[in-house]
């Protein structure tokens, strides 16, 4: 009886115990995903917990997705233009339930690609809800309702964001789309309505009015992209409104009523312009209907039920994960790094926010400051920047050099037809270093890395004008932005105010 006793006090005090682990990682992202292959490549004993996806939101239902679902809707286009290249089509339709399901056989696929990867090296990936329980300790509900406990000598918190949704009155209650439902819809909305003339409400209003979608677009700001120079802006709004794209800026909406899918209304106090014609009377109120609505009005963290308070971790007054230049959070132990500790809201910054990790629990000192932060904007053509805008240099009082040629002047691109948009880069006043390159056309993206290459070597511009780059290649164009006739902004401080004289 005793012997019986003994043994179920051993078994009772064993599931209370926490296993051990070398790293606890609480969210399945990127960086995550990758932290985990390569501290488990490197012998340590890794566990990752994520509640719904391997991989967490890129190949999910982010990054990798949308581009799938962006690249259907630009051959969409190609249809349309097809008299253009000298092919005959005399008439198609889209199957937005074959279009789901490339994006879905691509996702799948990615799945088991990554689930290979946690076989090969070692690294355990858990499908649960975890949360805190005690300092480095998260317990996890698994799907069938038991629990188990991690303990990690270091832990790694990176659950992300996910969509807001402001409180507008009506707003909930019609069911909105965020870009989740709308990578799912197996139907073209008759006439969808986006909130938000960001990074998702652009890619979308484009994707969707390309797959036949009446698309209405309203923001509160004064341009689309509003963070981006005047230039840039002009250029994304004469895109969309040629391709037939309704847009509301300086509008606040009052109310939404209706349900999304079904049939929704919008009511607009619309302050300024509409499609780029100017408004003499403010504050005109207007409703507009739909059949959908579309939320991408910015992002919140996923903080709420993770037990942070138990483990020590504090967050900053916009509710993110409080972390240091090295992404340590206010616990020892306890790292945080991708969007939930407030990094630029990028993939790659959340691979690099693992390697800063990564370097600092291997002995290193690698910290988040100062390092480039490239991004992509996927319309069609794409909008790449990297470094420093006018903007941004005119308003820390940097004076610059201005190079910038249309994308007419790109050979290659009139082969592809695609000679909208423009490049150009800000080259410092007194010497030849690269400060910044934005770029809005064809293979943007491809391009910037090229740039972006030069700028982390310290190469002077020279290096890209007098190179010898392959013809007929889209970079090569870089020979014709830096060879172009610069124009001198000299910033100067006059009492206070920085005014920029060209």
């Amino acid at each position: 009886m005793k012997r019986t006793e003994s043994t179920s006090s051993a078994q009772a005090l064993k599931k209370t115990q926490p296993e051990e682990f070398d790293l606890v990682i609480l969210g399945g992202g990127t960086g995550s995903t990758i932290a985990a292959w390569t501290f488990a490549g490197e012998g340590k004993r890794v566990a990752v917990v994520d509640r719904k996806y391997i991989g967490g939101s890129c190949p999910n239902i982010a990054c990798l997705p949308s581009k799938n679902i962006i690249h259907s809707a630009k051959v969409a286009s190609y249809f349309r233009r097809s008299k253009e290249f000298g092919i005959t089509c005399d008439g198609f339709a889209i199957d937005m339930a074959g279009v789901r399901e490339r994006k879905r056989r691509m996702v799948r696929g990615l799945n088991n690609m990554y689930m290979e990867n946690y076989r090969k090296t070692c690294a355990e990936f858990i499908l649960g809800t975890g949360r805190f329980v005690a300092p480095r300790t998260v317990e996890v509900t698994l799907a069938d309702g038991t629990t188990r406990q991690l303990r990690g000598a270091n832990v790694i918190v990176s659950t992300g964001t996910r969509a807001a949704l402001e409180k507008i009155p009506g707003l909930a209650e019609s069911q909105p789309l965020t870009h989740i439902e709308a990578l799912e819809l197996d139907e073209i909305p008759e006439h969808l309505l986006v909130i938000g003339g960001g990074y998702v409400g652009v890619e979308l209003s484009q994707a969707m009015r390309r797959f036949g979608s009446k698309v209405t677009v309203i923001d509160r700001n004064a341009r689309l992209m509003s963070k981006e120079d005047p230039d840039v802006c002009d250029a994304l709004r004469s895109l969309l409104a040629e391709e037939g794209i309704d847009i509301l800026l300086n509008a606040r909406i009052k109310q939404v009523a209706g349900k999304s899918g079904e049939s929704v209304s919008v009511v607009v106090v619309h302050n300024g312009d509409h499609n780029g014609v100017q408004n003499s009377q403010n504050g005109i109120e207007k409703v507009v209907e739909g059949s959908h609505v579309l939320v991408a009005t910015g992002r919140t963290p996923n903080t709420e039920g993770l037990g942070l308070e138990v483990a020590g971790v504090e967050l900053t007054d916009r509710g993110y994960i409080k972390v240091n230049e090295r992404l340590r959070t206010t616990a020892p132990g306890v790292w945080a790094i991708g969007e939930v500790a407030g990094s630029p809201q990028f993939t790659h910054i959340s691979i690099d926010d693992f390697r800063v990790v990564h370097g600092n629990l291997t002995g290193g000192n690698r910290v988040t400051t100062g390092r480039q932060v490239p991004y992509c904007l996927f319309t069609d053509p794409e909008l790449a920047r990297i470094g420093l805008s006018e903007t941004e240099a005119e308003a820390q009082g940097i004076a610059y050099r201005l190079f910038k040629v249309p994308m007419e002047t790109n050979l290659r691109a009139h082969t592809l037809s695609e000679t909208r948009g423009f490049v150009k880069a800000l080259v410092e006043a007194d010497s030849d270093r690269i400060l910044g390159f934005t770029a809005f056309g064809a293979g943007a993206g491809e391009t910037l890395a090229a740039v972006q290459i030069a700028m982390i070597a310290g190469l002077p511009y020279t290096a890209l004008r007098d190179a010898v780059l392959t013809h007929p290649t889209l970079v090569e164009g870089l020979m014709s932005l830096f060879s172009s006739a610069a124009s001198a902004h000299n910033v100067v401080e006059t009492r206070g105010a920085q005014i920029s004289a060209a």
